[in-house]
């Protein structure tokens, strides 16, 4: 792959370490304003030294440069108001612009592949191991870090717990910078608590997902049009944030062990009982109607089933406070709560579940990394990319919580969890004030996997994996929503497999990881 950080230091980057200096000495604590002048408009003198610039002149020592930023999410109606706000800020701290390119979920993997196969010039991407990160690692599409950070990143070395980066990295390098969020992980279900109230049902009784029979069997009957668990690719009881199943990796490459157990031994998902036991109870509960029929083909995400008012639950990845983030962003305050089911861990998946990395085709990474930089370090433009303007998309409590107004919903992406770092967010006043608290008392006594700091490299065996993932698209939304007959499907899924050579992926996976057990 290109190796673009890994050279001597140039005048250029001279020039943009006094830079990067002079923004970290502005800006110490991070929570420092932009000037009236700005369009957030909040009265309070800018930090930045660097206030001498007059229109159409650069004082600079560099040019400007427009950072391109792909992530996913749903654009926003005034994004181009807040992209406006932040290029104010920007251009004070480190004469740059960004233009913000969301992608929705839907379209994302098509359209990320896309860009990194034709070699389109962006500067920075949302990644995560779940999400090909270590393939497109192998194709050479992000730069190694390490450099950069040692340089630029100051701010992220200092905040972000280690195991993070640790655990995040590929061959010893690190290829993206993880977001400062909760450490451990575990999954089950948001639900309507409103209508659970409504019906008289004890959700504190439901412990597996076998108990959500009963649940869902009185949806059914007491509230016609109403899906009692919404699905979708990916969002099923067999995801990996509910079965707890460790891809060592990237989560499309096959091979797992249980986070939550003690074996070492890689299986594909057909080998775990687990995998199978929950496939047989999804089929059952497709068949009595629970889970909505076009489960398999429909790309509404979970955020916007619950906005519809049409479904009563969705599977999800907990945290504190992830029903009340939802509950925000579908307008439902008040109305939804969380059910774990499963016990918490500790992976792989979770240091390097959300990070942001450096394309090989940006122009200027020594300004991509001062950029991620800030959203570790800078309280205002963390929030002001994650809430928008204050006094039109949301209006302050106090120096930590806010609350919303008539025009949240024009920016409200809820995408706090890619970006930077959360523990720098300012909370909702529908959510718990000691947030962050929960948060950190979350990542205590979770379950450590055997796997944590391991991702395979799938180099060797590259066919395989490519024609493993196209019979993936074939069988296992269709199985995993419920939506076929496990008894009949499953074994033309498992032939399908083998013939696109899942076991010597397998091979090589244990052979990598045994080496890497052997090492520790």
């Amino acid at each position: 792959m290109t190796r673009r950080t890994r050279r001597p230091i140039r005048a250029k980057n001279l020039l943009l370490a006094c830079l990067f200096l002079l923004c970290a000495c502005s800006n110490q604590g991070g929570a420092e304003r932009p000037s009236t002048s700005n369009a957030a408009g909040n009265g309070i003198e800018s930090a930045s030294p660097l206030t001498a610039v007059q229109e159409g002149e650069d004082v600079y020592p560099m040019k400007s440069y427009t950072l391109k930023f792909v992530y996913t999410g749903a654009p926003q109606k005034d994004e181009e108001e807040v992209e406006s706000a932040i290029n104010d800020y920007l251009m004070a701290k480190i004469n740059a612009k960004i233009d913000l390119i969301p992608i929705d979920w839907g379209p994302w993997n098509d359209k990320v592949n896309l860009m990194i196969a034709s070699r389109e010039m962006v500067d920075i991407l949302f990644t995560a191991q779940w999400n090909k990160h270590a393939v497109n690692v192998s194709k050479g599409a992000f730069l190694e870090l390490d450099e950069l950070l040692d340089q630029y990143g100051q701010g992220i070395l200092q905040s972000l717990d280690p195991v993070f980066l640790a655990g995040a990295k590929i061959n010893g390098k690190n290829y993206a910078v993880p977001t400062n969020k909760e450490l451990a992980a575990q999954g089950g279900i948001v639900y309507r608590k409103d209508i659970a109230d409504e019906l008289g049902i004890d959700m504190s009784q439901v412990k597996t997902i076998e108990d959500l029979d009963a649940v869902y069997q009185i949806i059914l009957e007491k509230k016609p049009g109403m899906t009692p668990i919404y699905m979708k690719q990916g969002e099923t009881f067999n995801a990996h944030y509910i079965g707890n199943f460790d891809a060592l990796g990237d989560t499309s490459i096959p091979g797992i062990i249980l986070k939550d157990g003690e074996s070492t031994q890689i299986k594909p998902t057909y080998e775990e009982e687990r995998y199978v036991k929950t496939l047989r109870i999804t089929r059952q509960f497709y068949q009595k109607g629970y889970i909505n029929k076009d489960a398999t083909t429909n790309q509404t995400m979970n955020n916007d089933a619950l906005r519809s008012g049409d479904a009563f639950s969705i599977t999800s990845a907990l945290k504190p406070g992830k029903d009340e983030e939802l509950a925000i962003q579908s307008g439902l305050a008040g109305k939804l709560a969380q059910l774990a089911l499963n016990v918490k861990t500790i992976a792989t998946s979770e240091t390097a579940g959300s990070m942001l990395a450096i394309s090989s085709t940006s122009q200027d990474p020594e300004r991509a990394m001062m950029f991620i930089n800030m959203l570790h370090t800078d309280v205002y433009l963390n929030n002001l990319l994650n809430y928008g303007i204050e006094g039109k998309h949301y209006e302050k409590v106090n120096e930590h919580v806010i609350r919303p107004t008539p025009n949240t919903p024009g920016y409200n992406p809820g995408t706090n969890w890619m970006f930077g770092n959360q523990f720098l967010n300012y909370v909702w006043d529908s959510e718990k004030a000691d947030k962050w608290d929960l948060f950190r008392d979350f990542n205590q006594n979770a379950k450590i996997s055997p796997g944590l700091g391991f991702v395979f490299d799938g180099t060797q065996v590259r066919a395989e994996v490519a024609a493993v993932v196209n019979v993936d698209r074939q069988y296992q939304t269709a199985l995993e929503t419920g939506s076929v007959d496990v008894d009949q499907v499953l074994p033309e899924y498992i032939e399908s497999l083998k013939a696109a050579g899942i076991e010597k992926i397998i091979a090589e996976k244990q052979k990598q990881f045994d080496q890497f057990l052997a090492n520790k």
